[in-house]
């Protein structure tokens, strides 16, 4: 199935519909929903974590070795024969 443009999945808004205090005549596309398409998942980490952590790069080498840690542990659980 092809892509719909972009024209055809935003809806047209009348302007008459819209009250005068809304302007978005200054409004930009939203630069990380790329990210969103592809699968990205965002979080918001507390401030202390934030300090340690600053970097997505950062964040996912550790979460990267820690998931190896729980697989490795699981595995070996699983591989104990009952005494």
């Amino acid at each position: 199935m092809k892509k719909a443009k972009r024209s055809e999945r935003v809806p047209q808004i009348d302007p008459d519909e819209i009250l005068p205090e809304y302007d978005f005549s200054r409004a930009r596309p939203n630069k990380y929903a790329p990210r969103y398409q592809k699968g990205a998942l965002v979080v918001t980490l507390d401030p202390e974590v934030a300090q340690v952590f600053q970097t997505a790069e950062d964040v996912n080498q550790t979460l990267r070795l820690l998931a190896r840690i729980i697989r490795a542990g699981r595995d070996r659980r699983s591989n104990k024969t009952p005494g």
